[in-house]
């Protein structure tokens, strides 16, 4: 028999209210070292709202929420601190400098982990030979180390949100959020950022929980898929296991699926 790798999160009757509404609604969830979780549901299903209680960007009401054996919901100070340091989050708007060259941005994720002097020269933008080389390490894993030099607004958007992936490696995560991360982007470099966070979920064994706005993406990308409705966890299972009864159940009718041309894409693109 093989060993029983524990969960890197649990969620335990996770209950969200907003002014009386539950956004979150009891769900209890675990997710693997590794794994690339997508998150499908209608708008204001839960799905950013997990995402910011897995952040601790805002305190569950009730339940809990394991990293490890450490429960988020009670941790302050510090230990938040340090929490933060170790989830990366990545945006649909790339949340970089974009008058900052590629390399600065990435530079900024080593920031967290930075004390002292240090971190006061990092701010001027100095940072050691050593930072730099993990730098183009992590621009080396996205693919995009021949633009190191490039400032971030010449990029095309897919590569911004690669230079955005790459600055969460820098800060040496232990999950990565990521809410709607190609929401903006067309099909050709929606799948570059995809291929590039599951090769980083394959590769770095890093845990991935994504925010999918189209079904296909999480079918094809996803190991586990958490379907949201009303707040309520009503799938969790592989991605194989969506059948398209089940997608009526989660938004309630069958989602519009991606422009046939995407579809095509999607279907005769090689699996990364």
């Amino acid at each position: 028999m093989g060993s029983i790798v524990s969960p890197v999160i649990s969620l335990d009757g996770v209950t969200k209210t907003f002014q009386g509404r539950r956004a979150l609604d009891e769900v209890s969830a675990t997710i693997h070292p590794g794994q690339f979780v997508a998150v499908i549901g209608r708008s204001g299903a839960g799905k950013t709202t997990l995402l910011r209680c897995l952040a601790r960007a805002t305190t569950a009401s009730a339940g809990a929420i394991h990293f490890g054996d450490v429960d988020l919901t009670a941790v302050e100070g510090p230990a938040l601190r340090a929490h933060r340091a170790r989830v990366g989050m990545i945006y649909q708007q790339f949340n970089l400098v974009r008058r900052l060259r590629v390399l600065d941005n990435v530079l900024v994720g080593r920031i967290p982990h930075l004390r002292g002097f240090a971190r006061w020269a990092a701010l001027a933008r100095w940072f050691s030979p050593a930072e730099r080389a993990l730098a183009l390490r992590c621009l080396q894993h996205v693919g995009l180390v021949d633009k190191v030099w490039q400032r971030a607004d010449t990029l095309s958007g897919g590569e911004q949100q690669r230079v955005a992936i790459a600055k969460i490696l820098a800060q040496d995560p232990r999950v990565i959020l990521a809410d709607e991360p190609v929401a903006s982007l067309d099909v050709h470099n929606g799948r570059a950022v995809m291929d590039t966070l599951r090769r980083i979920a394959t590769g770095a064994n890093l845990t991935v929980v994504a925010t999918l706005h189209h079904v296909d993406y999480a079918r094809r990308y996803a190991d586990r898929i958490f379907g949201l409705r009303d707040g309520r966890l009503v799938f969790n299972g592989p991605a194989a296991e969506l059948s398209d009864s089940l997608l009526v159940d989660i938004f309630g009718e069958f989602p519009t699926p991606l422009e046939p041309i995407v579809d095509r894409a999607l279907a005769e693109a090689p699996a990364a």
